[in-house]
């Protein structure tokens, strides 16, 4: 997989993609991650790539004209299944588009700051449009960070154990079970006895239950998707 991220700050990212699972990946050849300055593709001198919007108002817009051109180029290049932009007004993302991405070959994320970008570029390159919640943070480099690596930690030979993805919260539509490493005793706090037992169809069995259990009562609208 390949995924491009355009950035006007793609410095924000670079210690995220440089360590623990996303660096493996991209050692092992499985994903290539890069990065790409939007202002080196502003048409002035001054690398600018943000005015004031038109009509007035506080802010700036990212302009039209950088984005087009660094899309353009990259496109002119490969083929990319997707061209997502990361807004808040996006479809809010969850495990199941975390799925469907990791089954695309190349992606493209664009990073908006400020005040966003202009209208024009996400009716003209935009193919989707994702959100990482019901907020708003200065710019979309964190929320691509955080849309790629949900995405990155799917493909196979990323993570060690593969099937650790497969019992990842959201999965299944529940949320996962409490787990417990040594010691088995801590200020007299005990790991349940079914964990220490070595059956591993009752070991399986709490987990299941403990998930249900533990989805009801933090998250019960999950359940709706098991009806």
């Amino acid at each position: 997989m390949r995924i491009d991220i355009i950035s006007c700050v793609p410095s924000l990212m670079d210690s995220f993609f440089a360590h623990s699972i996303l660096q493996r990946a991209q050692t092992k050849g499985v994903v290539k991650v890069e990065m790409h300055d939007l202002k080196d593709y502003a048409s002035n001198q001054y690398r600018q790539v943000d005015d004031y919007p038109f009509g007035g108002g506080a802010g700036m817009v990212l302009m039209i004209e950088p984005i087009a051109k660094c899309i353009r180029k990259l496109q002119s290049e490969q083929t990319y299944d997707e061209v997502i932009y990361l807004t808040p007004d996006g479809v809010t993302h969850n495990q199941k588009m975390a799925n469907e991405l990791s089954l695309k070959k190349n992606l493209i994320l664009l990073c908006g700051h400020y005040k966003g970008i202009d209208e024009r570029a996400r009716e003209m390159f935009i193919t989707r449009e994702i959100s990482i919640g019901d907020y708003v943070l200065s710019g979309g480099e964190l929320a691509a960070a955080i849309l790629a690596d949900s995405i990155i930690r799917l493909l196979p030979n990323v993570l060690s154990d593969e099937t650790s993805a497969l019992t990842d919260s959201f999965q299944d539509s529940l949320l996962a079970p409490p787990v417990y490493t040594r010691p088995a005793e801590f200020e007299g706090n005990k790991v349940p006895e079914i964990l220490l037992g070595g059956n591993h169809k009752l070991v399986e069995q709490w987990r299941d239950d403990q998930a249900y259990l533990r989805t009801k009562t933090r998250r019960p609208d999950l359940l709706e998707n098991l009806e």
